[in-house]
């Protein structure tokens, strides 16, 4: 038999990142959605969640893991733009800024021209 020889890692600062981790991404999700009974099922909506896990990221409880967080990210530009800077990747949530401008520019483009061809004066 071999003696145990202590690969038990400290519990420093990761315990705190989590803690920032789910603070950071229940922030995000209160600008987005709030904090209401409503919030809570537009959550379970988007990620397929339970009520008690969706409860726990809108309180900070607990944050959101793998594919969840995927979910999140995909219909909420906040929990996306929060990512982005947890990760230090603030480049590409200028793309993605830029991306989205883009596209309204291009809606508004073609909302013009519809009106344009319809005879009405712009």
């Amino acid at each position: 038999m071999f003696p145990k020889s202590g690969n038990k890692l400290p519990e420093g600062p990761v315990h705190a990142t989590e803690i920032a981790y789910a603070a950071a991404v229940a922030k995000a999700l209160a600008s987005e959605v709030g904090t209401s009974r409503l919030a809570t099922k537009t959550v379970m909506l988007w990620t397929g969640a339970s009520d008690r896990s969706a409860r726990h990221w809108l309180n900070g409880h607990h944050g959101p893991g793998g594919l969840h967080l995927i979910l999140l990210a995909r219909n909420s530009p906040a929990v996306m733009r929060t990512v982005m800077r947890l990760a230090d990747r603030q480049g590409f949530e200028l793309a993605i800024e830029l991306s989205a401008a883009r596209t309204a520019l291009i809606r508004a483009t073609a909302i013009i021209e519809a009106l344009s061809s319809d005879g009405g004066e712009i």
